[in-house]
């Protein structure tokens, strides 16, 4: 017994001496941002940038959609990782517009180690580096150990591609990953209750399906495809090769290709090590060998996106993630929480300093009474005679596209996932787990027919089925009702283009679910035009970012959550985080399907 108090308060002791050198360290690191945020000026960081800088994008990262919280930099580098472990989206497109006009930046180096981005992402990255390309200053990339699928979308609008002798590329195309649950569900004794609207309304299907059924299996051969499309025929137009040639070339393992025909196929431009590639950039920049390159990162070079305006200014309003879908510790997901999305726009429209509002989505959707209720601000917002867009994201799917379709003018990139407007719910029910497998009879007591509805371990009757039924029958008119009403056409119309299915952004316009192409500048753009403006307006995002050192402790403490589960459940971790999400969510869902698209 001895021993064994011992050793618990050993642990114990060692836990906390743990805790309080990692708080220690944290507040330290936390200073030092808060040092380095007050040393910002005049809308810029006081970087200096010297003569013959590169700007350089390593790309061994996750871009995230919005850069400014120092949290993630903190973790990084208190677990002594050296590097952020996300760099934003709107840090990138800054960078690479002030490098362009900056005298003192000769070029943009990017360095692919393996980027995890969506395609939508990517592109508005690309379209950046290719509008830098008209200034006249050069681009080069290299891969070191190999050149990923994501990396060379983004490396192919580099002057020159290089390549470590011994590296690899890898070009493969496409594919959606749906993992179906049924035979697991019956196994453990787990129903699913569905009710749904809308043939293409696949969400539900691993639910109730062992296989891919034929409308779903259409919809995502037709997006994939298009999008795929798009990223092939860009690379194709940049590396002066037939698209044709090209993609038979994916089809042929190209990751196992022998370097010097990485060169005659035109993918790559010439093999270098690292230290050869260090020196071509040295000759580029008028940099002596024995000297160091003069690096600067997107953070250093971008406009600081998170100062307060002062005066009239554009609201640039950030809605990632699910909606209502997370907040609980064991989630390091982003989500929306549709009361104070909700609450930030009606204080805009309050605002006079605010002039208009860019809503930036990115949502595959979530909870119908969600999407409602942001829907309903942003129509508060144009009532009060201000100008709304929309900048789809990744995704702005299902619920997501509900809150966009009443903008006065919707844009995407050509890449973005869409549409999948339909409705569903999902109810689970134990009742074979708990009555046959665990031998646990629920018995009830009840003054009404339907009182137990909904109740551990009881099977919705016919009558419960069809009153669920028919409220999503209802919540599905109501969508269909709000998207013609926000584009302005028939709703018989949109239920032809509805039934849930899933559309990319270029097949989209083309339905009318998109005006135009173009990202959040273009957005911007857009509103400030409408608002009378002029050229020389302002934007500021919203909400405001956490406090970086409470948004490090949170994160802190699910990612030690999250590890401890995920090495106990090993296999397992996947679907325990996936039903996890199913019974923390609304029973009444707009959410496009749950697919992990392979690029």
């Amino acid at each position: 017994m001895k021993k064994f108090i011992l050793i618990v308060c050993g642990s114990f002791v060692g836990a906390f001496l743990a805790f309080m050198f990692f708080m220690i360290a944290a507040m330290m690191m936390s200073f030092a941002i808060m040092g380095s945020m007050g040393s910002m000026a005049g809308g810029k960081k006081s970087v200096s940038v010297s003569k013959h800088s590169i700007l350089k994008f390593d790309l061994g990262t996750t871009i995230s959609e919005r850069g400014g919280n120092d949290a993630l930099d903190m973790m990084s580098l208190l677990q002594g990782d050296g590097m952020p472990s996300s760099l934003g989206l709107n840090t990138i497109v800054s960078a690479i517009e002030n490098a362009a006009s900056n005298d003192k930046v000769d070029g943009i180096y990017i360095e692919c180690n393996g980027v995890i981005a969506a395609p939508a992402t990517l592109k508005t990255i690309r379209r950046a580096l290719k509008e830098f390309k008209k200034s006249g200053k050069w681009i080069a990339a290299y891969g070191h150990e190999g050149i990923n699928q994501a990396d060379y979308y983004l490396a192919s609008t580099a002057d020159s591609i290089f390549i470590n002798p011994v590296g690899a590329v890898d070009l493969h195309g496409m594919a959606s990953v749906t993992p179906y649950l049924k035979k697991l569900l019956d196994k453990v004794g787990v129903e699913m209750q569905v009710v749904r609207v809308g043939t293409f309304k696949s969400a539900v299907e691993p639910y109730m399906l062992e296989d891919m059924s034929d409308a779903n299996r259409l919809q995502q051969e037709q997006y994939l495809g298009t999008i795929w499309k798009e990223m092939l025929d860009s690379i194709a137009a940049d590396r002066k090769v037939q698209y044709n040639a090209l993609n038979s070339l994916c089809d042929s393992v190209i990751l196992t290709m022998a370097p010097n025909d990485l060169i005659k196929n035109k993918l790559v431009d010439k093999l270098v090590y690292k230290n050869e590639m260090e020196n071509i950039l040295r000759a580029r920049t008028q940099v002596d060998k024995k000297d160091d390159l003069n690096f600067v990162s997107p953070d250093d070079l971008a406009s600081s996106l998170e100062d307060i305006a002062t005066g009239d200014h554009i609201a640039v309003v950030y809605a990632v993630g699910e909606i209502d879908g997370s907040g609980s510790i064991g989630s390091t997901e982003e989500g929306i929480n549709s009361e104070k999305l909700s609450k930030t726009i009606h204080e805009l429209m309050d605002d006079d300093k605010v002039k208009g509002m860019v809503l930036r989505v990115n949502s595959p959707g979530g909870s119908a009474f969600g999407s409602e209720q942001i829907w309903k601000a942003v129509m508060d917002f144009k009532a009060a005679g201000k100008p709304v867009a929309v900048s789809m994201g990744d995704y702005a799917a299902s619920g997501g596209y509900y809150i966009s379709c009443c903008a006065d003018r919707i844009f995407a990139e050509r890449t973005t996932i869409t549409g999948s407007i339909g409705i569903f719910g999902v109810i689970p029910c134990p009742h074979d787990l708990i009555e046959n497998k665990l031998g646990v009879h629920m018995a009830s007591v009840k003054t009404n027919e339907n009182a137990d509805m909904g109740a551990m371990g009881f099977k919705l009757t016919d009558t419960q089925r069809a009153a669920l039924q028919n409220m999503v029958n209802q919540g599905y008119e109501l969508f269909t009702k709000r998207c013609a009403d926000g584009r302005h056409v028939s709703q018989d119309s949109i239920k032809t283009i509805a039934e849930g299915r899933v559309w990319d952004a270029i097949t989209a316009k083309k339905i009318g679910l998109v005006d135009d192409f173009g990202g959040i500048r273009e957005a911007v753009a857009w509103v400030a035009n409408k608002a009378k403006m002029g050229k020389d307006y302002k934007t500021q995002n919203y909400p405001a970012l956490e406090d970086p050192f409470m948004s490090m402790l949170d994160k802190y403490m699910v990612s030690r959550y999250e590890s401890r589960l995920q090495g106990e459940m090993g296999l397992l971790y996947d679907w325990h985080k996936q039903l996890q999400r199913i019974m923390g969510r609304d029973h009444i869902l707009c959410l496009m399907p749950e697919v992990e698209i392979k690029y």
